[in-house]
């Protein structure tokens, strides 16, 4: 059976555990790749990981871009989104189709 897990800073992350998924603490680069490899070692199909985090790994998450499981989504922290997130998905998209389809943020 497969598992989602979610990685971030702790008070981002620490809800998650009321509906079940496996929360990682990672406050520094190196807790952070370290909880990917992790999960993506132990079978998690899913794991969400906050946009501040995933700043400090990007080349980490683009080892797992090309491959079925797991998918590493992007997600925004307690603090608020900073784009990170739906760049990641446009990205994907538009890797995907061939074109950039999703409507660009108006300022």
């Amino acid at each position: 059976m497969y598992k989602i897990g979610v990685i971030g800073d702790k008070d981002s992350v620490l809800g998650f555990m009321a509906v079940g998924f496996t929360v990682f603490v990672a406050d520094d680069a190196a807790a952070a790749a370290s909880a990917l490899r992790s999960a993506a070692r132990d079978e998690y199909a899913v794991i969400f990981i906050t946009e501040p985090a995933a700043k400090l790994i990007p080349d980490e998450i683009a080892r797992y871009r090309s491959t079925p499981l797991p998918a590493v989504i992007v997600i925004p922290s307690k603090a608020g989104s900073e784009g990170l997130g739906m760049t990641s998905i446009k990205k994907s998209v538009e890797r995907a189709i061939g074109a950039d389809i999703l409507f660009k943020e108006s300022n």
